[in-house]
């Protein structure tokens, strides 16, 4: 007879989840399902709420990266507006967005992924976690702690919180930053920018180094890529058109107003977690020997589709990445070396904001939409 193997909670993850193995006859695996448990009903209670107040509901989809939601509803009600906001906005906007990414990047490679590389594969898992990290290498471990608290209290003295932030508004931003505020920001700044350099070159030297050969071979699948690029294919972690690669690495780049025309939605009754694909695949197959129109998204997505880096540490890194690894690189333990990449590359973004002159402009949003409304 087949058996049934459940793995609940998989807690390190930005989340939970299930695992469900089903073994047949002989003892071998038949199929594999991950469930993820949260209900994602924000769709459904967000119907008939003013639009204005997206922003604010729509952050608390998520504890871990509330950022990415209330700017990306910002964005979507100045749409709905019809309104451009000025660029101090903009940019306002951009450096709580990669002050978030650094946060948020921190946690999952030190917290949630570095106990595995730190510890290694084979360490009970009673220890492989943040507690192990902290006994293994306590000065890093300090590092770590120091600076996630530094970028939330960053976050927190620009958008008024570091949780659920409600700073960006239909139109722009809801206060601008000041002079002391930003001298105070730059020299936090500066010690954000020394971790990522130091993490992506502990990481290279002292932990992806060892696992190279598995990190090459451990969950290797063919699928396409999504991400975000610049009219001139540079990384744009904020805006930008939306870049769909596929598994030669050929692509075609498309509006975010025209994500229907390219992707579709698969639902499975066994999870509420949705399987979008590239709709031009002509269909949808979880076959990972033939995946049909499963492409992947975040950190080595990202690195995958863009053309460049507009920051010298994080194209610097870029190029080594694609030396060792072409492109696209398909190797999935590569996510968290990718995440490395974009740590440096935000660090390095926050500083160029706070070095810029119009981030303390007073000129922060546009208004007239409102006389337009009444």
């Amino acid at each position: 007879m087949g058996k049934t193997l459940v793995i609940q909670p998989v807690i390190r993850i930005e989340g939970n989840a299930r695992i469900t193995i089903q073994l047949d006859d002989t003892g071998n695996v038949s199929d594999t399902r991950v469930s993820i448990m949260e209900l994602r009903g924000f769709e459904r209670f967000c119907i008939g709420k003013p639009v204005e107040e997206m922003p604010r509901i729509t952050t608390r989809i998520c504890g871990v990266y509330p950022p990415s939601h209330h700017l990306a509803s910002a964005k979507a009600t100045d749409v709905v507006f019809g309104v451009d906001p000025p660029p101090a906005a903009k940019k306002l906007r951009e450096l709580c967005n990669s002050i978030a990414f650094m946060e948020e990047h921190i946690l999952h490679f030190y917290f949630l992924a570095g106990a595995d590389f730190i510890l290694g594969p084979e360490a009970d898992y009673s220890v492989r976690n943040i507690i192990g990290i902290i006994g293994a290498v306590p000065d890093v471990a300090k590092r770590v702690v120091r600076v996630r608290h530094m970028a939330a209290k960053t976050l927190e003295m620009i958008a008024g919180k570091s949780i659920h932030p409600s700073a960006a508004v239909p139109g722009g931003f809801s206060r601008p930053l000041l002079e002391e505020e930003r001298k105070e920001l730059r020299k936090m700044a500066d010690e954000c920018l020394e971790f990522s350099k130091f993490s992506i070159s502990f990481a290279k030297k002292d932990l992806f180094s060892k696992y190279l050969e598995v990190v090459k071979s451990l969950g290797v699948i063919n699928t396409g890529f999504l991400g975000t690029v610049t009219e001139d294919g540079l990384l744009d972690l904020y805006d930008g058109k939306l870049r769909m690669m596929s598994v030669d690495g050929s692509y075609e780049d498309f509006k975010c107003d025209e994500y229907t025309d390219y992707i579709r939605e698969h639902v499975e009754p066994w999870t509420y977690l949705k399987f979008p694909y590239a709709k031009k695949a002509g269909g949808f197959s979880m076959d990972l020997d033939n995946p049909n129109g499963i492409y992947r998204t975040n950190t080595l997505a990202r690195i995958n589709v863009v053309d460049k880096i507009d920051t010298p540490l994080a194209q610097a890194e870029l190029e080594e990445f694609r030396e060792k690894f072409g492109r696209p690189a398909q190797q999935t333990l590569l996510y968290h070396w990718a995440r490395l990449i974009e740590l440096l590359y935000n660090a390095e973004n926050i500083v160029r904001l706070l070095d810029d002159p119009e981030i303390t402009s007073t000129d922060i949003r546009k208004t007239e939409y409102y006389l337009f409304q009444c």
